[in-house]
């Protein structure tokens, strides 16, 4: 490399550097004089070393300064093109012009100069991928021998696709073995090998079609071979390449999945992911990047593609199947649960990758319940396991992640819900002092129970609401878990009840020690505003989860006036967060969705009775709108972050430090756990659930409270009053009442509406006049007087269009009729000519005296004298034959009679079975 810095590089460009150092005005004018002069050079030199020469010193001032960047891109390019395709043979001058290029494409730090807006690397970028000429050349230098020219095309490509990637990829796509030639490099020496890696890279990152060409050039065999010679997990930065062009392989493609799951399998995946016990000294920062990436890998992969492609849930499941084969999950539990000395990122990927190994797959599901860690004696299930760093983690992010776990392990698993839950037995002294350390043989329930206990002796609202989480889960869509935790008392009394404490009452409880302490506190408690705030949602989900489709629920809620007054209090308070009041409201309306109960103060009726009273319909349903609103605001966690492509590893280490920080921040605009609650599923039972008590509450309006009237005393017979008039008056009184009723229903059912419709648009139109209750009744009579309308000319159009179908059948008939009768014609026609043309020819034959008459009497003898004649043949030839079937049966008689046989009873009756037979002889015989 002693030709790129020749003792010309300074003194040739002195003046011109110097100029844009120290801001000389002629500067610009001088360095496009010193680039035009050496393209000259290189264009019309005569002697090679000038030639050379010259492109050194281009090479060292494009470097360097911003304004010989845009000289020459705009009169250089076509000078070095021609070198590049004309003077092969001249390696220097080859290697000279391809560095000068990837010189003039490389972005300049102009802190020290006036600042440009026109950026020339960018400008230089465009120019030259224009022409997919340009591109093809570049690709044919990859075949020539020397090791710099192969080295700075893969760099000169690189820079093309960072600053023209569209471009680049059509064009290696257009060109044949583009690809191909590409991924011979991963088999060159190794700075080669990973200058290709890291363009691949970059190509494979949004080319669906690249990606295939890749796949099918065997690209999963050379990264394995390449990760295996690195050393694994162990590996440098080129293991991290390896990983991510990985990643863009097989990323949202189900197709590249399944071939890279049929050709390599996921062996070598799995075999990054080991890890020994006691392998905490080995835990370097590139081995952490490495197995993030290979996590990363294997989530992909979980996921099965996209969202909305079909096949992909057959795909995912597939892939949790074959993974699951490579005993994955016992990698996956030493990553999150048992290697405590790996970072968080690591643990929380693990633990995210389990959730989804098992969401919707009964054999997993069934893998990770009956899965046991630690080491003999101390042996705990799995579940427990990540129970205890779901209470006791001290951030927020491993929080997040094994509560995923326990998410994705109760989704449509109703026998895993059944087995958490039949476990949850309070245990003596549950509210007492709650050390996880001394919890290792507590079953699950009771180590979850405890943990949700625990908070009001030591004030621990952070391990309550985490529980909680978990028992949302177990409870959310099953009925008998619901149930069975209902039936959970606890050992304090309660004097309203004089009955143990329900465990739902004492979740109420905790959410209004959790708004208490806040309200107290003025945010300057130990937990702070968004922690504090992720406490009472959480609880409140529970809460919604645990009060859906369950009117046993929502009767031991109201059994205590209390819960019905707080919650109407929370929902009208100024002070709490739009999420607490809308979730507040939910749990409201879930009261007179879900409420089965007849009992005066606890029904429905009453429930929107103080609704109405104490909030306002109209505020209420404004409740609901404001939570739909702050849904859009709220990014879904599942968003992926693609990371810039690193050489380095320390700049690889401030990348994942960045995403752990933004994870981990709790002072954020939206907590990480905020989004974790509000997932797809459980924004979409919101809404479902919203439309649902906008109706009931409507239909609640629009009935009476009560069934049964009482009869007032007026309506008694008076004395001396005649049957007759008495009828006459309960008449009258009644038609006045059912007015009064209509009127007084319709004016509840247009306040409803009303209160409904301002809840969905925020505010009513002001031109929009509400109608009154007589008005609704009118239109509710117009309305079944158009439906009946409607009906009778449904009906009279159905007997039209009946009618219309058989007079079309009669007209069908009649001309078919119509076309018989003219065939008869046509053929009585014809008859009628050919009869007339035969008495023609008679007529003519009688006129001619030439022609005799025939003789019919004559005609008539010859006839019977040949039928005479045929019969007596055939009468011959019969008595011929009856002779000869006599001899037969005379021969027959004898032989019958040698044997012993009674011949004269064996033919007895014969006759009578050849009647016809013998009849029919006889008339032959009449004949002769």
């Amino acid at each position: 490399m002693d030709f790129k810095l020749g003792r010309l590089n300074l003194n040739a460009v002195a003046q011109g550097v110097g100029g844009l150092v120290f801001g000389n005005e002629d500067s610009n004018s001088s360095e496009d004089s010193y680039v035009e002069r050496f393209l000259d050079r290189i264009s019309n030199g005569v002697r090679a070393e000038d030639r050379r020469a010259a492109m050194v010193e281009l090479q060292s001032v494009v470097a360097e300064s911003r304004s010989a960047q845009l000289a020459f891109g705009a009169m250089g390019f076509p000078v070095l093109l021609s070198v590049l395709k004309e003077e092969r043979d001249d390696v220097e001058m080859i290697r000279g012009a391809l560095e000068t290029l990837v010189s003039a494409l490389t972005p300049i730090d102009t802190t020290l100069g006036v600042k440009n807006d026109v950026q020339p690397a960018s400008m230089n970028s465009d120019l030259l991928s224009r022409e997919s000429e340009n591109i093809a050349l570049l690709l044919s230098l990859l075949s020539e021998g020397d090791f710099y020219v192969r080295y700075y095309t893969l760099q000169l490509l690189t820079a093309l696709l960072t600053h023209s990637p569209n471009r680049l990829q059509e064009a290696i796509l257009s060109i044949p073995r583009g690809i191909t030639r590409l991924m011979d490099m991963l088999m060159d020496r190794e700075v080669i090998r990973n200058e290709a890696l890291l363009l691949l890279t970059y190509l494979t990152r949004e080319a669906e079609e690249i990606q295939k060409i890749v796949v099918f050039e065997g690209a999963f065999e050379k990264i394995f071979s390449i990760i295996q010679e690195e050393g694994g997990s162990e590996g440098g930065v080129v293991v991290q390449d390896c990983l991510e062009l990985l990643k863009n392989l097989i990323r949202k493609n189900a197709s590249n999945q399944m071939l890279l799951k049929e050709t390599t399998g996921f062996d070598p995946i799995i075999s990054i992911l080991k890890l020994r016990r006691g392998s905490a000294f080995n835990f370097t920062q590139q081995k952490t990047i490495n197995l993030l990436n290979a996590l990363e890998t294997i989530d992909l992969v979980l996921m099965g593609g996209l969202m909305d492609e079909p096949g992909r849930e057959a795909n995912r499941l597939s892939n949790q199947n074959a993974l699951a084969q490579k005993k994955i999950l016992d990698h996956l539990i030493m990553l999150g649960v048992e290697s405590q000395w790996a970072s968080v990122a690591v643990r929380c990927l693990a633990l995210r990758c389990i959730g989804d190994l098992v969401t919707k797959n009964p054999h997993n599901l069934d893998s990770l319940a009956n899965k046991l860690v630690g080491e003999e004696p101390h042996v705990e299930p799995a579940l427990n396991a990540i129970l205890r760093i779901t209470l006791r983690t001290n951030t927020v992010q491993e929080f997040v992640a094994a509560d995923y776990v326990f998410k994705c392990f109760c989704e449509r698993n109703t026998v895993g819900q059944a087995m958490l839950a039949s476990t949850m037995i309070p245990q003596p002294h549950s509210s007492s002092y709650f050390n996880l350390k001394d919890d290792g043989s507590m079953p699950f329930g009771s180590l979850l129970l405890h943990a949700l206990l625990s908070s009001e002796a030591n004030g621990d609202l952070e391990t309550c609401c985490r529980a909680a989480s978990v028992l949302s889960y177990i409870l959310k869509d099953n009925a008998q878990c619901k149930d069975r935790a209902l039936k959970i008392e606890l050992d304090v009394p309660v004097p309203s009840l004089g009955s143990p404490e329900p465990l739902l009452h004492r979740i109420v409880k905790f959410l209004a020690l959790a708004v208490s302490i806040r309200n107290k506190d003025n945010g300057q408690s130990k937990i702070n505003t968004e922690g504090e705030s992720y406490i009472q949602l959480i609880i409140l989900r529970l809460l919604i989860t645990w009060l859906a489709d369950c009117p046993n629920a929502v009767k031991c809620l109201l059994d205590s006036p209390a819960h019905l007054t707080y919650l109407l209090e929370l929902v009208s308070s100024s002070s709490a967060s739009i999420f607490v009041r809308g979730l507040a409201s939910v749990i409201l309306g879930e009261c007179v969705l879900y409420n089965k109960s007849e009992e005066s103060g606890r029904d429905a009726f009453s429930v929107v009775d103080s609704i109405s009273q104490k909030i306002g319909l109209t505020a209420y349903f404004l409740n609901f709108d404001a939570l739909q609103k702050r849904f859009i605001s709220i990014s879904p966690s599942s968003v992926q972050h693609i990371k810039p492509l690193a050489r380095s590893s320390e700049a690889s280490m401030v990348d994942m430090e960045e995403i752990e920080n933004d994870e981990m921040d709790q002072r954020h605009e939206h907590h990480p756990v905020i989004a974790t609650i509000f997932d797809l599923s459980f924004v979409t039972s919101l809404k479902r659930l919203e439309t649902d008590i906008r109706n009931i509450v409507v239909e609640v309006f629009s009935h009476t409270r009560s069934k049964v009237a009482v009869v007032p005393a007026e309506l008694e017979q008076k004395d001396g009053e005649f049957d007759k008039d008495y009828i006459k008056r309960l008449k009258a009184f009644i038609e006045k009442q059912c007015i009064d009723m209509q009127d007084l229903l319709g004016r509840n059912a247009t306040l409803a509406e009303e209160m409904a419709r301002t809840g969905r648009a925020g505010a009513s139109d002001p031109t929009e006049k509400p109608s009154s209750g007589r008005e609704r009744v009118q239109s509710e009579a117009l309305r079944q007087e158009l439906i009946e309308a409607v009906q009778s000319v449904g009906a009279l159009k159905s007997e039209k269009a009946k009618l219309e179908a058989e007079a079309s059948h009669y007209r069908s008939l009649a001309g078919k009729m119509e076309s018989d009768l003219k065939s008869l014609s046509d053929a009585y026609n014809s008859l009628e000519q050919e009869n007339f043309q035969l008495e023609s020819e008679v007529n003519a034959l009688r006129k001619s005296g030439n022609v005799p008459y025939p003789d019919i009497e004559a005609i008539k003898a010859e006839a019977r004298e040949e039928a005479q004649k045929d019969s007596d043949a055939e009468l011959t030839d019969l008595l011929v034959c009856l002779g000869e079937e006599q001899k037969k049966i005379r021969k027959l008689s004898s032989r019958l009679t040698e044997l012993g046989e009674d011949v004269d009873s064996l033919l007895e009756g014969a006759g009578d079975e050849t009647v016809m037979p013998d009849g029919d002889d006889e008339e032959e015989d009449d004949d002769i």
